[in-house]
Parts: C-alpha cells; sequence; structure tokens
C-alpha cells in the first residue's frame, strides 16, 4: 500500500507549456522561454508553498521533464512533488511499456521516484493498469492518477488496483467555467464520496479567460492555442468582463477569478506558468473566496456563451 494518503498544495503548478522548443510560434502554446525566466518561475512558486509540479512524456516529447528538472535544480527533492504520465500512444514494445516509459521520466526529471503517476488517458486500461501494481510496491511511484477518465474507466482502474491493495487517488480532467462535462457526468461527486483528488486542467482555456484576449487582440497568430480560441473569442466577452469586474473588487484579474472559481468547486487546479507573474496571480486567486451566488452567476454566463472546448484528444464523458 501507498504510505500515506495523497497531500498535495491547493494549486499544481502545469509545464504543457514548457515543452515548446523556446522559439515563439514553435510548439503547442507558442511561448519564447527562457532557463533563467523558467528558474523564476520555480523560485517564486516554492517559496509560497506551490511545490507540486505536473508534467508529462508527452509534453514536448520529454523536453517538458528536462527542463522543469534544470528549473528545480538546488532543491531537495523532498521540497517538491512530481507529476508525470504514461501515455498509451507513446508506448513502446518491449516487455513492460509502463516501466520502460516511467524509467525514461525518472532520468529526464532526475528523481528515483515521482509522487503522483497518472494514466494519460485511457486508451485500454484493462491492459495498462496492472503494469502500475509492480512500481506501486518498489515505491517508485507513490500515487496514482487517472487523466481523461469517464466514470466507468475509473471504477475499471480501481478495481484492478483495489485487488493489489492500492486505489486511483486522484482524477485530472478539462474542467473550466467553459467545460464541465465532468461536473455533469458525476465525476466530481464520485471524487467527493471517495476521497479521490480532482485535478482540474485547461481552467483558463489556454489563455481564452484570462481577459487578455478579444476579436480585437486575439491569441498570437502561429500557435495550436489561437487557431482552437480565436473563432470563440467574440461569444467570451460578457463572462470575461463579468470575471474582471468581480477581480477588481478584490485586487486580482480574470484569470485570477477563473481560477479561483475552479477552488470553489472543490478541485486542485493545474495553472500553466510560464512567467514568475503567473505565480502571483495563483496567490491572489487563492485568497479570493468567491461567493456562492458569484459562482453561479459566472456559470451562466459561461453556459450563454455556448462554446464547446473539448480538446480533440478528449472522449465524451
Amino acid at each position: 500500500m501507498a504510505s500515506k494518503a495523497l497531500t498535495v498544495p491547493a494549486v499544481a503548478l502545469g509545464t504543457w507549456a514548457w515543452g515548446d522548443s523556446g522559439e515563439a510560434g514553435d510548439g503547442y502554446f507558442g511561448s519564447r522561454l527562457s532557463e533563467s525566466g523558467l528558474r523564476e518561475v520555480v523560485e517564486k512558486a516554492q517559496s509560497n508553498g506551490f511545490t507540486l509540479w505536473d508534467t508529462a512524456v508527452a509534453y514536448g516529447m520529454g523536453r517538458s521533464e528536462t527542463v522543469l528538472a534544470e528549473a528545480l535544480k538546488g532543491f531537495r527533492r523532498s521540497e517538491y512533488q512530481l507529476s508525470t504520465k504514461f501515455t498509451p500512444q507513446l508506448a513502446g514494445y518491449g516487455d513492460d511499456p509502463v516501466a520502460d516509459m516511467l524509467e525514461q521520466s525518472l532520468d529526464r526529471l532526475g528523481t528515483d521516484y515521482v509522487d503522483v503517476y497518472w494514466m494519460h488517458n485511457p486508451a485500454d486500461v484493462a491492459r495498462w493498469t496492472p503494469s502500475l501494481i509492480p512500481l506501486l510496491r518498489s515505491g517508485t511511484i507513490k500515487h496514482v492518477g487517472v487523466s481523461n477518465h469517464n466514470l466507468e474507466q475509473i471504477a475499471l482502474a480501481d478495481q484492478i488496483l483495489g485487488d493489489a491493495g492500492f486505489r486511483v487517488e486522484a482524477v485530472q480532467n478539462h474542467f473550466s467555467l467553459l467545460y464541465r462535462a465532468s461536473e455533469r457526468a458525476g465525476i466530481l461527486d464520485h471524487c467527493r464520496e471517495n476521497d479521490v483528488r480532482f485535478f482540474s486542467y485547461m481552467v483558463l482555456e489556454q489563455g481564452a479567460l484570462t481577459g487578455r484576449y478579444s476579436p480585437a487582440h486575439p491569441l498570437p497568430d502561429g500557435s495550436d492555442r489561437a487557431a482552437a480560441y480565436n473563432g470563440v473569442l467574440p461569444r467570451l466577452g460578457a463572462l470575461t468582463d463579468r470575471m474582471g469586474t468581480i477581480g477588481e473588487g478584490r485586487g486580482a484579474s480574470a484569470a485570477d477569478v477563473a481560477v479561483a472559481w475552479a477552488l470553489a468547486k472543490g478541485t486542485t487546479p493545474v495553472i500553466g506558468v510560464t512567467k514568475a507573474g503567473y505565480v502571483d496571480g495563483v496567490v491572489r486567486a487563492r485568497g479570493i473566496g468567491l461567493t456562492d451566488e458569484e459562482t453561479a452567476e459566472l456559470e451562466a454566463l459561461a453556459d450563454a456563451a455556448d462554446v464547446d472546448t473539448r480538446g480533440w484528444w478528449e472522449q465524451a464523458m
């Protein structure tokens, strides 16, 4: 059995964009990154208690893991938690592809264990989940989570692990004001009832819910997120304007309010951070405390926008 229950900070920090090459327009996010800039991000995050770093092999085919390890150099391993993922579509052809992919991640991350290891998507749950059991027994992974899984798939993974004395301790799904499929499908209720931590990713919809973008100021050309979101920006104005107004009264931004909403829903947001200033926003969001009325109002405005932001990699919940 895992030695202790999964305990994490209120917000996890995501490094999906860290898999970009570093040149603007080259990668999913088109981020312009530097080693010194990311080191500054890490130092500010760690000093504010945000010590869980979420990455994956699929983020730049290992580049995110490598860059994250470099940025964390000098911190003791006990001072931070690492979360990475097994992606079935990237599995090799050896005797134990799960262990092989984990070993490569450990090498890139410069560690001998990960705190949370995720099944990145539900491709053949019955095939891949049993391979996690020896890794749990050895302590190479401390806790198991499933990402982009529906209720039936979560239950199957939990049953397989349960037969060996372990369990699914976390779920990580796309969840935002614009995409609440996991709530409507009962997954949030399942997590609350079974003491499973729900991690919400894409809370900011890759920038579309930050209030920084509009039809007059679209997301930067040349990135995949611009192609995905610029077309829906005209329908988000009422929502992001209201988020901005709520934030103004608390010395916060629309982006901070989006994160505060995810916290109010009882989830652990995974917030992508490429600049130290973004950590300041997470700090503000942690202290906002939206009322039930504000939460309901924002959800009504989001429903009225009537946009579908389900990613191409996601199944219906």
